[in-house]
């Protein structure tokens, strides 16, 4: 039987495949789409079964072929560039794609955990997994919406797990082929090895400079939260995926800045020697920016999962050192 991890390739879904390794799983069937073919080094240093293109797997679902050989499904694939604008494929993609995983799934009775996004809570303060408080801002954040929508329609009569971890903002090993999309903490790092200093925006939203607020979640815990589900299949549902703390731009800069260089500067005293730079506020993000995020954990703990979150001081000093030694 073999457990498929969509987007495997990718930033989330590789770091998941290693971690299934270390638990003793190299039965594994990587699903992506290697168009961009940079990602594919984060499969050289992991066991897998096998690889098929998102296209064909789904293709191979459709004719049965792989009825009866699927553990189950952890599906992280899916565009997540928040800036595309091409709405169709951005549907197609991330929602289209994801109904016939479930329907699948719930056809073969075969758990699917899957990769939702707090992206639907929008500009909203208030980020408990019900309806009235999801406001997407973007089709991608609307292409997750829409499918958690769909999941909820069909969860009180599923015949297997089905659970959605709404990630945060997550950061870690394992992103650079993401690009523009990649985390604040490696752009952070990748200004300040080039120019010696690290831009933040300009106060918004009622923030100070660079003191806009997110919740950063270190890759690894979030994949923590992947496997508990897998162990305990009892447990469906929709679940934030945070660490429950927002922390400040200006954290994410220092912490950045402090590990590279050995040393523990405040953020007055980085400021003060230009380490970090203030720059404008894009007009194309008016409107359009979470300036505030911040897990509510209030299900997932009730759930039961006990797993302990990294704070940024802790966890993108570890990121940084990963890659300083790239």
């Amino acid at each position: 039987m073999l457990t498929v991890v969509t987007g495997a390739a990718g930033f989330i879904g590789s770091r998941l495949v290693a971690a299934l390794n270390r638990a003793g799983i190299s039965a594994i069937l990587a699903v992506d789409n290697l168009e961009n073919g940079a990602k594919a080094t984060n499969l050289a240093g992991v066991e897998i079964e096998d690889y098929l293109d998102k296209r064909e797997f789904l293709s191979q679902l459709e004719t049965g072929r792989l009825d009866g050989g699927i553990e189950a499904i952890l599906h992280q694939g899916a565009c997540a560039d928040t800036m595309e604008t091409d709405g169709r494929y951005v549907m197609e993609n991330n929602y289209a794609y994801s109904k016939a995983l479930l329907d699948w799934c719930q056809d073969e009775e075969v758990p699917l955990i899957y990769a939702s996004s707090a992206a639907v809570y929008g500009p909203g303060k208030e980020f408990g997994e019900t309806r009235e408080n999801e406001d997407p801002l973007n089709v991608y954040a609307y292409s997750k919406f829409l499918f958690d929508q769909y999941v909820r329609k069909r969860i009180e009569n599923r015949t297997a797990q089905v659970a959605g971890l709404r990630y945060f903002n997550v950061y870690g090993p394992n992103e650079a082929h993401k690009g523009r999309m990649a985390s604040v903490a490696f752009h952070a790092f990748k200004q300040f090895r080039a120019d010696g200093r690290v831009k933040l925006f300009v106060g918004s939203d009622g923030y100070g400079d660079g003191g806009q607020q997110r919740d950063f979640v270190h890759v690894d815990d979030a994949v923590s939260v992947n496997l508990w589900l897998l162990e305990n299949r009892e447990i469906s549902g929709i679940f934030n995926c945070g660490t429950g703390q927002a922390q400040a731009f200006n954290e994410i800069a220092a912490a950045v800045i402090n590990a590279v260089k050995s040393s523990d500067f405040s953020l007055e005293e980085l400021v003060q020697k230009g380490l970090i730079e203030y720059i404008p506020f894009p007009a194309a993000l008016v409107g359009k920016y979470q300036s505030y995020t911040q897990a509510d954990l209030s299900r997932l703990r009730e759930a039961g999962y006990p797993g302990v979150f990294q704070r940024v001081e802790e966890g993108v000093a570890s990121y940084v050192r990963d890659l300083l030694k790239a």
